[in-house]
C-alpha cells in the first residue's frame, strides 16, 4: 500500500482520534463544537496530505491563514495551537509505521516532518504578525490621540498597558541592558513581580549557559548589525531554574532612546513534544531489530534446550556431566526468559481497563516473590493509605510493573533487609493512585540514576536492562509517571503514581 492509499483509507479514522485527542491540548479546545473541530481538522489533514502527495504547499498555507484568526478571536495561545498542529505526526505515525515498509517509512516520516516544520514556523511567524499587527494598530491610533489631545496623554499610556497586558505572551522592553518595561506575563515568567522585574539587568534573567550568545546578539542589534530576530534560550527563574524560552525582539524607539523591544514565550511543552517524538522514533527502530534478533535466536535455542532435557534422561549421566548439562540446560531457560523480555519491550503496550483493587494486586504480587523473600528473610512493611475502590487499571500489566520494582528491590538487599510498600491516593490537581516501593538496600549511585529507566541499561551482571522499561512503559500507558530517588540513610524510593480513572 503506497502513501496515497493510506492517506486515503485511514482519513476519517486519523481526524476522530485528532480530534479526540484536541482536548489534551488545552481546555479551549474542549469547549468548541465537535463540529467546528471537524472542519478546521479536516481542511488541516487534506492541506497537509496535498504537502505529502504532491509537494503542494498553497492549500496549507490558506490553511495557516485561516486559522490563524479564527484562533486568536478565541483567545488561543500560539503554543496550543502549535500543539494541536503536531497531533497529525501522533496520530499518523503509528499508520505509517504500521503500513509501510522501512525505506518506504522513512521517506514518508522525512516528508511528515518537512510538512509539519514548515506548517508550524509558517503558522507562528503569521500568528506573531497578527499580534504585532494588533499592538501597531492600537499604538498608531494612541499616538494618534496623544496627538489632537495632549491632556489625554496619562489615559492614552494608560490604554496601551491594558493592551501589552493582554498580551498572552510576555511582552519586554530592554535599554540599556535593563528591563524598563514588562507586562504581566514577563513577570510570572520569571517569577518577579513587576517592581522587581523593573530595572533589572537582563544578563540575570538568563540562565549562565547562554548569557554569552544572548549579549552577543544583543550588542550585534544595538550597533546596527544583523542579528537573528528570533532566538532560542534558557531563562532563568527567581528560584534557580532554568526553562526553554523563546524570544521574538525588535529595536524600537522608547520614550526618544534606542530599545529592543520582544515578545517571550515559554516553549517547554513544545520541547517536550519534539523530544517524546524523537524518542517514540527511536524505540520503534530498536523494537524492530530487536524482535528480528530475537526471533533469530529462539529457534536454535529451542533445539539446545529440548536436547538438553534429553540428554540429561540418560541414568549413565552422572557426576561433573550431569552438572554440566544441568547448567545448559539452566542457562538455555535464562536466555529464553531474557528473549520473552525483549520481545515484550517491542510490542507496543495495550492495555486492558477493568475496575480492580491496588491493595489486591500488591498482595498478589507479594505472594509471588514470596519465595525469594524468605529465602533472605526479607522484613515487609505494608503502610496502605485510603484505597479507591474499583479504579480502572490493566491488572496483569500493574502486576508485571510492581513485580519487576519487588524483584530490583529483593536482588538488590542483603540478608535481613527491609521493603516499605506505602499508598497513598492524592485529590490535589488530579486524582491519583500512588505507590511507594522502598528498601534499604545499597541504593544507585548517581550517575546510574538519571538512565536506570532507558531500555538495556543495567549495571547488573545477568540483567538486560529491560525490567525498568517495561516498568515505564506500563506506567505511562496508563497515564502514569514513575521515577526514583535515593532514599536516606541509604537505599532506593521507586515511586508509581498512576490516574485513579473510574467507572462511569
Amino acid at each position: 500500500m503506497d502513501i496515497s492509499e493510506i492517506l486515503t483509507k485511514y482519513r476519517e479514522e486519523i481526524i476522530e482520534e485528532w480530534i479526540n485527542r484536541l482536548s489534551e491540548v488545552s481546555p479551549r479546545y474542549g469547549k468548541r463544537s465537535r463540529g467546528e473541530l471537524y472542519i478546521t481538522v479536516a481542511a488541516a489533514y487534506d492541506a497537509s496530505c496535498a504537502v505529502l502527495l504532491d509537494n503542494d504547499f498553497s492549500r496549507i498555507d490558506c490553511h495557516i491563514h485561516w486559522i490563524s484568526q479564527i484562533r486568536l478571536r478565541g483567545g488561543f495561545a500560539l503554543s496550543e495551537v502549535q500543539n494541536a498542529y503536531e497531533l497529525y505526526r501522533t496520530t499518523l505515525f503509528p499508520v505509517l509505521v504500521k503500513e509501510l515498509k522501512s525505506d518506504e517509512l522513512l521517506q514518508a516520516i522525512e516528508k511528515l516532518n518537512e510538512c509539519l516544520f514548515y506548517t508550524i514556523t509558517k503558522f507562528s511567524d503569521f500568528f506573531q504578525s497578527l499580534h504585532e499587527k494588533q499592538i501597531r494598530n492600537h499604538a498608531e491610533n494612541l499616538e494618534h490621540e496623544v496627538a489632537e489631545r495632549t491632556k489625554e496623554l496619562g489615559e492614552s499610556e494608560a490604554k496601551y498597558r491594558v493592551l501589552v497586558e493582554e498580551i498572552n505572551d510576555g511582552y519586554f522592553v530592554n535599554q540599556d541592558g535593563n528591563i524598563v518595561f514588562a507586562n504581566q506575563a514577563f513577570c510570572d515568567l520569571h517569577g518577579y513581580t513587576l517592581k522587581e522585574i523593573i530595572g533589572k539587568p537582563y544578563t540575570e534573567l538568563l540562565a549562565p549557559k547562554y548569557l554569552h550568545a544572548v549579549k552577543r546578539l544583543y550588542e550585534q542589534r544595538m550597533i546596527g548589525e544583523n542579528a537573528s530576530d528570533l532566538y532560542m534560550y534558557y531563562r532563568r527563574h527567581k528560584n534557580g531554574s532554568h526553562f526553554p524560552t523563546e524570544n521574538k525582539v525588535k529595536c524600537i524607539v522608547y520614550q526618544g532612546k534606542e530599545a529592543v523591544a520582544g515578545i517571550c514565550r515559554d516553549i517547554t511543552e513544545r520541547m517536550e513534544t519534539e523530544r517524546r517524538i524523537r524518542e517514540s522514533e527511536r524505540l520503534a527502530h530498536i523494537g524492530k531489530l530487536t524482535t528480528s534478533l530475537a526471533h533469530e535466536i529462539r529457534n536454535p535455542l529451542s533445539s539446545v534446550k529440548m536436547n538438553s532435557q534429553i540428554i540429561l534422561k540418560n541414568t549413565e549421566f552422572n557426576g561433573n556431566d550431569k552438572r554440566r548439562m544441568e547448567i545448559i540446560f539452566n542457562e538455555t531457560s535464562r536466555l529464553e526468559r531474557i528473549l520473552d523480555e525483549m520481545l515484550n519491550f517491542a510490542k507496543p503496550i495495550r492495555i486492558n481497563l477493568d475496575p480492580v483493587s491496588v491493595h489486591s494486586i500488591i498482595n498478589s504480587c507479594l505472594e509471588i516473590v514470596d519465595v525469594r523473600i524468605k529465602e533472605k528473610g526479607i522484613r515487609v512493611k505494608k503502610r496502605y493509605g485510603k484505597e479507591i475502590p474499583g479504579i480502572l487499571l490493566d491488572h496483569d500489566r500493574i502486576e508485571q510493573a510492581i513485580i519487576n520494582v519487588l524483584l530490583n528491590a529483593v536482588e538488590a538487599l542483603q540478608a535481613g533487609g527491609e521493603i516499605v510498600i506505602v499508598t497513598k491516593h492524592e485529590t490535589k490537581e488530579k486524582e491519583t493512585m500512588q505507590i511507594e516501593i522502598l528498601d534499604n538496600g545499597p541504593g544507585i549511585s548517581p550517575d546510574d540514576l538519571p538512565y536506570i529507566f532507558d531500555p538495556f541499561y543495567s549495571n547488573k551482571k545477568k540483567g538486560t536492562g529491560l525490567g525498568l522499561s517495561n516498568v515505564k512503559k506500563i506506567i505511562e500507558a496508563h497515564g502514569g509517571t514513575v521515577y526514583t530517588i535515593p532514599r536516606k540513610p541509604q537505599g532506593t524510593h521507586v515511586f508509581l503514581t498512576i490516574p485513579a480513572r473510574k467507572m462511569v
